[in-house]
């Protein structure tokens, strides 16, 4: 019966080579063999999920084997979908999807950037904002990581609870994605901005679907390394991410102290909250996100 310190170098074991599969160096045949001879010497459950994922890597190294793929560098899109201008970093395991919106508050006009970073499994990594003309302007361009999940680099990409960093003092400017933003609960709150980030992308595989993308020239014009935003369909990488993210919810818990909890679970039947549907209608639609 393994102890706990065989589970915790059992644990750490497999997910160092997990990372490795995706991020390198390359994993060699003879490290999952000897992976495997560790969980059968403290004698580890033949069904124990950590012979299931360590299968799962062998397959993958044999798959790449046979057709060997061409690692992608990074690709960046733009256009419009679902009424606002979103950009759409896809590098070769994550994908990170921007949009911008502004307004007024008490006479200051001000803008942010708001950006999702989702992994494989299309799971929240953070949620970052960044001040394109803060209400306080002290702040223009600075950057606000709100949500991280810890160690997301390292950790199993379909995870289902994490535990993520929560900025303490939240921006103001999050009422322009939502007026009402500070009067929810805090939890409900960052948890509504993580969602936000998985509608968003629910948003941009419908209107993909639905061939309702455009801004093409804009995309191009403003920015001649940005392609096309109606490109990410033919995105073997990015395309598959957003699927996934589309049609997940989490719910974020918080305890007297931090950090937060994120848990993850299928989106229900009914609509988004109709608070959703002000934020998407209060995008700002420009010509390329900063």
């Amino acid at each position: 019966m393994p102890t706990k310190e065989h589970r915790r170098q059992a644990k750490g074991l497999v997910e160092a080579l997990e990372v490795r599969v995706h991020a390198g160096p390359a994993v060699g045949e003879g490290e999952i063999q000897s992976a495997r001879e560790f969980l059968r010497r403290h004698e580890f459950s033949p069904v124990s999920d950590y012979f299931s994922r360590l299968a799962r890597l062998q397959d993958r190294l044999r798959t790449r084997s046979l057709q060997p793929v061409t690692r992608q560098g990074k690709r960046n899109y733009g256009g419009e979908a679902a009424g606002c201008w979103m950009q759409l970093q896809s590098v070769y395991d994550h994908v990170i999807l921007s949009t911008c919106y502004g307004g007024e508050f008490r006479a200051q006009r001000g803008r942010v950037k708001i950006s999702h970073r989702f992994n494989q499994a299309g799971r929240i990594d953070f949620v970052e904002l960044k001040f394109l003309r803060s209400l306080q302007p002290c702040l223009t361009g600075e950057i606000r990581k709100i949500i991280m999940v810890q160690g997301y680099q390292a950790r199993r990409k379909d995870w289902r609870q994490a535990e993520a960093f929560v900025l303490h003092v939240l921006p103001q400017e999050l009422i322009f994605l939502f007026t009402d933003f500070f009067r929810l609960p805090r939890a409900e709150a960052l948890g509504w901005l993580v969602n936000f980030g998985h509608r968003t992308a629910a948003d941009l595989c419908h209107d993909l679907r639905q061939g309702r993308v455009n801004g093409v020239e804009r995309a191009t014009g403003d920015n001649p390394n940005q392609s096309p935003l109606v490109e990410v369909r033919k995105d073997e990488v990015a395309l598959p991410i957003l699927e996934q993210a589309a049609v997940l919810e989490s719910v974020v818990e918080l305890n007297d102290e931090e950090p937060a909890t994120i848990r993850y679970a299928r989106w229900p039947a009914q609509p988004p909250p109709p608070h959703y549907a002000v934020a998407r209608h209060r995008s700002e639609v420009v010509a390329a996100v900063q």
